[in-house]
């Protein structure tokens, strides 16, 4: 089942991949194996993901921009060698899986609900971001697409979590997953809060995502499992 799930949350992931580009422009192409971007894809996203286990670097590197700077490449099954192509490895991460049932409960406290406004995505976008100031990534043509923002707000109204929840054809795919301030367990606060919503809104479907480090460890915590590997390839020559 690992594998049929890391199938499931790759393509789901592409999807909102997909949603982001195209809010800013960037046309992107689903194929049998890979999902491409037209051109350079905006920050922190990639050019290309593969989407299932045969697909090779060739199909990946045919489709996209690589002279331009800032290339990336999601293996969504770490199987890979981009180094010859003028790869590095950015980062490794592991694709998760929740069964759909009981969500943990949130805590008390923090209100959770999906954005309802344009008028709220850049303090969405800046409590992820850390507090740095909003640039524009998530744009408001993403509020009518298969994506949700969800936000968890203090008593006095301040964005201190949230989450982007992508319907798929049959799962929720969780990205962007945050929690402000480094206060012990916030990642857990932050997971527990947003699966209470998932389950309000979409009852009885699995959830997937993918994480690594300390932000997998507080996944795993909150009932998912890894699922499979993946790596992020950065071109740098």
């Amino acid at each position: 089942m690992g594998n049929e799930w890391a199938g499931a949350a790759a393509r789901n992931n592409a999807e909102w991949c997909d949603e982001v580009c195209r809010a800013h422009g960037v046309p992107g192409e689903f194929g049998a194996r890979v999902w491409s971007g037209a051109r350079r894809t905006p920050p922190l996203y990639p050019d290309a993901v593969s989407l299932t286990p045969e697909a090779s670097a060739a199909d990946l590197v045919a489709r996209i921009d690589m002279e331009s700077p800032g290339c990336s490449v999601k293996d969504s099954f770490a199987r890979l060698d981009l180094e010859p192509m003028g790869f590095e490895v950015l980062f490794d991460a592991q694709w998760i899986h929740r069964p759909p049932g009981a969500a943990p409960v949130g805590p008390p406290g923090i209100s959770w609900e999906p954005l309802k406004s344009a008028d709220s995505l850049p303090a969405w976008e800046t409590a992820w971001n850390d507090g740095e100031e909003s640039e524009g990534l998530f744009r408001p043509e993403l509020l009518a697409g298969d994506s949700t923002f969800l936000a968890g707000t203090s008593l006095d109204g301040t964005i201190v979590a949230g989450a982007v929840a992508s319907r798929g054809e049959r799962v929720i795919g969780i990205s962007n997953l945050f929690a402000a301030g480094d206060a012990p367990g916030a990642q857990e606060t932050a997971w527990a809060g947003c699966l209470t919503e998932v389950a309000r809104l979409w009852p009885g479907l699995p959830v997937v995502g993918y994480e690594s480090g300390e932000s997998l460890d507080a996944a795993v915590g909150q009932g998912f499992t890894p699922v499979g590997a993946l790596r992020i390839w950065l071109r740098t020559a």
